[in-house]
């Protein structure tokens, strides 16, 4: 069994692969501050917590277990829709969210709310690549022979 099919390991890929895919969105909306009529875009993060947890629920274990945690994927629903990527790189849907003011030109991008935002995610990648070592350490101190 390889150390990516453990669910632990799988569900903090997942969220690594949420919160790279935030930063980069947050970093477009950084760059398009002074686009006229830009409104800045952002992760559903609530949609792809639900996923987690109709994971959860359907694989039969509490959500403080383990379980098999697919990645969220695009559907499309009608017939002129295009399929959007199938790869782990969309986790979670894209959807607009605007800062609290706008500008004469339409532009609603607040750069201090774009920071905030981009610091958050960046304690969240970084608590969760802590996890991940420290899941690495436990597998290693599994696996070491006894009194070695």
């Amino acid at each position: 069994m390889a150390i990516s099919d453990a669910p632990y390991f799988a569900m903090l890929k997942n969220r690594l692969t949420f919160l790279n895919d935030r930063q980069k969105i947050l970093a477009d909306n950084v760059a398009n501050a002074s686009t006229p009529k830009f409104v800045p875009k952002d992760l559903d993060e609530k949609a792809f917590n639900q996923s987690f947890s109709r994971s959860f629920s359907t694989s039969g274990i509490g959500s403080a277990g383990v379980g098999n945690v697919a990645p969220v994927t695009l559907l499309a629903t009608q017939s002129g829709h295009i399929n959007g990527p199938s790869s782990e790189s969309s986790v979670a849907r894209t959807i607009k969210s605007p800062d609290s003011e706008t500008t004469l030109d339409g532009n609603s991008v607040v750069l201090e709310e774009q920071m905030i935002k981009v610091a958050d995610t960046r304690m969240n990648y970084d608590m969760a690549i802590g996890l991940y070592q420290k899941g690495l350490q436990l597998m290693r101190l599994a696996a070491k022979r006894p009194g070695g």
